[in-house]
């Protein structure tokens, strides 16, 4: 599991031990590396630890993985090594905590226990053997061990016999230079300033254990510090991650949007770079940058718990949108737009007209009217595609190139949604799909398909008549309004000719009706055929063409995580759509001539 700072956790069940009571020790078995099953936005996925790391001399022993208090701090675990492929350790209670004292009493009893490491992962290696897919934790940094009661890696725990491992110490001399550098190359890892840096070099001798657990110390202070100030508790001021992610990805969008007006929030990160959010997030979540070249600062904020990746999402995210936004479709304008719970068939019910009123006889009695109804259904799909923002373009700070790249993304998920709503209106062959009624949408016995003419006042006249007398049902009249003239691009002109000059003409006589002048023109330039051309109703008033959204995600939904399979940031936008016909009687087509 992840805890709220994102660090990793596996546990692992705790038999009969190798306790000593005089010296509050016992043997444990921190991990064997064994694969663990986690889920990530692309589902389930096995992890597993290469143990061939360089251990800290010491780790902090906890009560279930808790930081808030000393309290918490149960004792540490030394001596840490890797032996035939386990991870071993000592663990030392602590005999001024009282919480230690009960663990080393029920352990003098024969009580069991599991303990469970905590970890960051800084490097992963994805694989499919047996067409599972794994992630291999190749670089890692052991943060902490725990006592738990929650089992994972069956084969770790409190050893019940004393370890047999034949060893040969080797021993090697460095110079004190190659110490240093080791400690700068520890800072370096870590985050750590170079004040740090300065304490552990200037020391008389130059212990790498003690250097190791020192870094350890101030990673785990950092920690505490982090969760702190993390911690959302208003709905309004950038301490809350939630308001600062948005605060700061606005900042970043406006920097390329001129026209965008701040919020009170925004204007707290205004004029910052990448790389200076980079540096901001990696502060707030309190890890030190100084001494960090730029290139590090961003390498640190894509891969550590801070907040830099969603920042830039939010940013690219705004930019989606508002190319989505830019490049709607010309159908949703004769078409109602609705949600979904899920993506199983969504069905519509068209019920007839109410039947009409009779007269009621001297005896009062009122007789029972029926309604008629019809049920149509269509469905949602996921569309989406991914997209990457290089480390090289966010250290160059090229916003130009990937809120290009973001908008052309936004204006793609628009196009898809409206190829997808042409080639619904033009299925079969141009007839549309086909109706509960087993009939195409524009058919003769429909009445909705005229006799093909070329674009003129005089078949739209014939067109809105039909239209008008259209019935439901039972049969009753339901007296359809046109509101939308439908063209391809190609008639443009003509349509715009015939409805918009013929305001004022000469003679009264070739004046377009008062309704056909109030037509509004949508142009689809999606169309295939450049002659065909179609009147639409209200979508407010009657039934027609539906589309719908997964309910809480209408339009282009973003995701970002630090990438995989590039080396930066993945933005993935993603729609969730469907649409279909849901009466035939809102429209007239005509094939032109």
């Amino acid at each position: 599991m992840t805890d709220q700072n994102g660090v990793l956790t596996r546990a692992a069940p705790l038999r009969a031990s190798t306790w000593d009571a005089e010296k509050y020790t016992v043997q444990a078995v921190l991990s064997t590396g064994a694969a663990v099953t986690r889920y990530d936005s692309r589902g389930e996925f096995q992890e597993v630890l290469d143990l061939n790391q360089t251990w800290p001399a010491s780790i902090p022993l906890l009560d279930s993985h808790s930081r808030g208090s000393v309290d918490d701090r149960l004792g540490e675990v030394v001596d840490i090594r890797t032996v035939n492929g386990e991870v071993v350790g000592l663990v030392k209670l602590s005999r001024h905590n009282e919480r230690a004292k009960r663990v080393a009493a029920e352990l003098s009893d024969g009580a069991t226990y599991a303990v469970s490491i905590g970890y960051s992962v800084t490097k992963w290696a994805e694989s499919k053997p047996g067409g599972k897919r794994t992630l291999t934790a190749q670089t890692l940094e052991l943060l902490e061990a725990s006592l738990t009661t929650v089992p994972a890696d069956r084969g770790a725990g409190l050893r019940s016999e004393p370890m047999t491992t034949q060893t040969t110490e080797t021993t090697t001399t460095q110079t004190r230079a190659e110490l240093a550098a080791e400690v700068r190359a520890i800072a370096a890892k870590t985050g750590l300033p170079q004040d740090w840096v300065n304490a552990q070099t200037d020391a008389d001798e130059i212990d790498l254990n003690s250097v190791r657990a020192a870094a350890l110390a101030a990673m785990q202070a950092r920690t505490i510090v982090t969760a702190t100030v993390r911690a959302p508790h208003n709905e309004t001021t950038i301490d809350n991650p939630e308001v600062r992610v948005r605060a700061a990805g606005e900042a970043l969008y406006a920097r390329t949007n001129r026209g965008h007006e701040l919020s009170e929030q925004a204007r707290a990160f205004v004029g910052m770079g990448t790389v200076d959010l980079a540096r901001e997030s990696l502060r707030h979540a309190g890890i030190v940058t100084t001494g960090m070249s730029a290139s590090a600062i961003v390498e640190r904020a894509l891969h550590s718990a801070s907040d830099f990746s969603l920042i830039l999402g939010d940013s690219v995210g705004r930019t989606l949108r508002a190319g989505y936004n830019a490049a709607p479709s010309g159908l949703k304008r004769v078409g109602r737009q609705t949600t979904a719970k899920d993506f199983k068939d969504k069905h519509r019910l068209q019920l007839s007209e109410a039947p009409r009123l009779e007269k009621v006889g001297e005896s009062g009695e009122f007789k029972s009217g029926t309604l008629t109804e019809a049920k149509e259904s269509y469905r949602l799909a996921t569309y989406g595609k991914m997209f990457g923002i290089t480390r090289q373009a966010i250290i160059n700070d090229d916003l130009g190139a990937f809120n290009d790249l973001a908008r052309r993304m936004g204006q793609a998920a628009a196009a898809t949604e409206a190829q997808l709503l042409v080639d619904l209106w033009l299925a079969n062959s141009g007839a549309g799909p086909t109706m509960s009624d087993g009939k195409a949408v524009w058919h003769a016995d429909h009445k909705n398909l005229q006799t093909a003419a070329a674009f003129d006042i005089a078949p739209l006249s014939i067109m809105r008549t039909a239209m008008r007398k259209q019935v439901g049902l039972t049969g009753e009249l339901i007296a359809i309004e046109p509101k939308f003239l439908i063209i391809p691009a190609d008639l443009e002109t003509t349509a715009e000719q015939k409805l918009r000059t013929v305001l004022y003409p000469a003679a009264s006589a070739n004046a377009a009706p008062e309704s056909m002048r109030s037509l509004e023109i949508v142009v689809e330039p999606r169309f295939v055929s450049a002659t065909g051309y179609y009147l639409a109703a209200d979508p407010a008033s009657v039934d027609g063409l539906e589309y719908a959204y997964l309910e809480g995600e209408e339009g282009v939904q973003v995701e970002t995580r630090a990438g995989w399979e590039v080396d930066g940031v993945q933005i993935k936008a993603r729609t969730d759509f469907g649409a279909g016909f849901i009466d035939w009687r809102a429209f007239q087509r005509n094939v032109g001539a």
